[in-house]
């Protein structure tokens, strides 16, 4: 059984790794904030003082930080991934990246004799929570194969896209798809209310037609209950939308809609609300979280 090596124990990352530890595997784990490591610990992972020694101790090392140049530190750092014998070992960047980074890892991971994966992930902190996880992935076929195991231990579905990068790309176009469904999801409510309707009869009934998506079953309850917690943070969720932007540029296209949610989740953080989780959108319209109460 590979020794597993985990960087990064955030809300979803942490969720990762006692999906992890639940299958049996041993996990080194490694937090620039120590103390978010202290409940994994006392549950059974194996805390290590550098990510070189994360390196030194496994087979596998999973990375799942904030933003890519968070990812640029801990791989190529003095203390950081690269900084320790690689060869033969596999490098898998969770983190939602782009994709020249993960090419850029990759290619030196093969340089020192080691294989890399970019593998961005879907479902939010209930799914990490849950193991069921979307995995996108970039990458060798061979590598992929190998660690397939492992990506069963915290997902439900894993697909390799191609080559690397392929999976950044991939999580770009899943971001560009949740940006409308998200605006989409607060519109509806804004306006369902503002028409006086019962807003749990509306989202009930939208679930069951053609309307239902990932966003409004999973955060229109949470917005009803002046839930603002993130499971996904709106800061995160703008550095993703412009990381989609970016490539967009770089393949001459034009997203409007794209630009317009990065705008809105803009504003929305220079509100204060930057790690609030993405259903906070709706402050812009309900501006303390609370449904206002409708004269009908």
């Amino acid at each position: 059984m590979p020794q597993i090596g985990f960087i990064g124990t955030g809300v979803m990352g942490a969720a990762i790794v006692r999906n992890m530890m639940k299958k049996g595997l041993n996990v080194n784990v490694y937090n620039r904030t120590k103390s978010k490591t202290d409940e994994l610990v006392k549950e059974g992972a194996f805390w290590q003082d550098t990510p070189a020694d994360v390196v030194a101790n496994s087979d596998i090392i999973f990375t799942m930080v904030g933003f890519p140049k968070d990812v640029e530190t801990i791989y190529f750092d003095e203390n950081g991934i690269f900084s320790k014998e690689i060869k033969n070992k596999i490098v898998v960047d969770l983190t939602t990246s782009t994709p020249t980074l993960a090419t850029k890892i990759a290619a030196r991971a093969n340089e020192l004799g080691g294989d890399a994966l970019d593998a961005p992930v879907s479902g939010g902190d209930l799914g990490a929570k849950n193991g069921t996880l979307t995995i996108m992935v970039g990458g060798d076929k061979e590598v992929y194969d190998q660690v397939l195991p492992i990506f069963e231990t915290f997902g439900k579905t894993f697909t390799l896209h191609g080559t690397s990068g392929k999976g950044q790309h991939t999580k770009m176009a899943n971001q560009i798809m949740i940006a409308g469904t998200m605006t989409g999801m607060t519109e509806m409510m804004v306006y369902a209310n503002k028409a006086g309707l019962d807003l749990n009869k509306v989202i009930e009934t939208l679930s069951g037609g053609s309307a239902a998506n990932w966003s409004l079953s999973n955060y229109s309850q949470r917005i009803l209950n002046e839930n603002y917690s993130p499971g996904f943070f709106v800061k995160h969720f703008i550095k993703d939308l412009k990381i989609a932007l970016d490539e967009a540029e770089k393949l001459n296209l034009e997203l409007p809609a794209t630009k317009l949610a990065t705008e809105l989740y803009e504003k929305l953080a220079n509100k204060g609300f930057e790690d609030d989780g993405t259903q906070a959108l709706i402050k812009l319209w309900w501006s303390d979280g609370k449904q206002p109460s409708v004269k009908n």
